[in-house]
């Protein structure tokens, strides 16, 4: 059946190009534009476009601002399928953490130049804290989440003093950038091999030092890599 062939060719070829896009993205954490794309892939621009089509529709790749594309938060709810304990362990992690700290912890994800909160949990022990949704966003240099996520990056041309300062210290910390009078300290989820994708955070409206919580801050953000690698 010549059609049948044809066609189950066709469909392998048009997702193994979409699968080498992905990976070009990925090697691409600022994005690249659909020339760009084309040149690594060696096609025409035509064909960029409808390999981003459906990516773009399934969230797999998202558009720029800039008009550059960069992976999707959907291959953030795949990666979650692929390791269904990924965020139980996350979350349960975060419980002692809160626990032990008296403070909201946090699970943040990059999503592009966004960070997206993955996860909250809320201390047990204590009658005055911080509440703050899952899903909440905002910029990626933003917060200490963000701040500890580009910490794990390599340095970016005009980066804030903040995240060159966390890159150096193992933790970033920083004060009322999303929530007046709340503290947060931040330390990236680092798996070996692969780029910065996370940070655990927690935060607080209290005067103790920073310092004090981010040892824990920065144990529970290696046991969660170490749940991921």
């Amino acid at each position: 059946m010549p059609g049948v062939t044809e066609r189950t060719s066709g469909g392998s070829q048009t997702l193994e190009r979409g699968l080498r896009l992905l990976r070009v993205l990925a090697d691409h954490p600022d994005g690249l534009s659909v020339s760009e794309l084309a040149a690594a892939l060696d096609t025409h621009r035509a064909g960029i476009y409808r390999l981003l089509g459906p990516l773009v529709d399934q969230r797999l790749a998202v558009r720029g601002e800039n008009g550059r594309y960069v992976l999707g938060a959907g291959l953030i709810e795949l990666a979650s399928r692929v390791r269904p304990r990924l965020q139980e362990v996350a979350v349960a992690r975060l419980r002692t953490l809160a626990d032990e700290l008296r403070a909201t912890t946090a699970l943040t994800v990059r999503d592009g130049e966004e960070a997206v909160v993955a996860a909250v949990v809320e201390p047990r022990n204590s009658d005055m804290h911080i509440s703050y949704r899952a899903g909440l966003r905002h910029r990626l240099d933003q917060a200490a989440s963000g701040v500890a996520i580009l910490a794990g990056l390599p340095p970016r041309p005009g980066e804030r003093a903040t995240i060159r300062e966390a890159r150096e210290r193992g933790w970033a910390v920083t004060s009322s950038e999303l929530l007046p009078g709340a503290t947060g300290v931040g330390v990236p989820v680092l798996v070996p091999g692969r780029e910065c994708e996370a940070a655990v955070t927690a935060v607080w409206t209290d005067g103790r030092d920073p310092a004090s919580a981010a040892p824990a801050v920065a144990a529970a953000a290696r046991e969660i890599a170490a749940a991921l690698g």
